[in-house]
């Protein structure tokens, strides 16, 4: 069975280990800076480096895997009319089950 056809459930293929500004990341999310801002809040999305109460959000930098999380997140929040705690629920599910995908062909091989 494909899942192609789900963009919460492709593949990511991190290209390179650039950190993305704030502005960046809500840009690639189609989403505005405040949300961002509010999901590093409540601690559904995490940034690089300190914590957010040390530096201002223009500061922040994020990674591949966070950007593959929080279009994850902000899909499902706007395909499902999903509030943002029960999307990062979900899309910890889904990092999960990856993982556990990824284990067990390792010890099929």
């Amino acid at each position: 069975m494909s899942t192609a056809p789900y963009p919460f459930y492709e593949a990511a293929e991190l290209l390179d280990q650039a950190a993305l500004s704030l502005q960046d990341l809500a840009r690639h999310c189609s989403t505005s800076p405040e949300w961002v801002i509010e999901h590093v809040q409540t601690g559904v999305l995490t940034h690089d480096g300190s914590t957010a109460s040390d530096s201002g959000a223009e500061q922040w930098r994020f990674s591949a895997q966070t950007l593959v999380r929080a279009r994850r997140v902000a899909h499902l929040e706007h395909s499902f009319d999903a509030d943002p705690q029960l999307a990062a629920l979900t899309t910890d599910l889904i990092e999960e089950v990856q993982q556990l995908r990824r284990q067990l062909k390792a010890l099929q091989r």
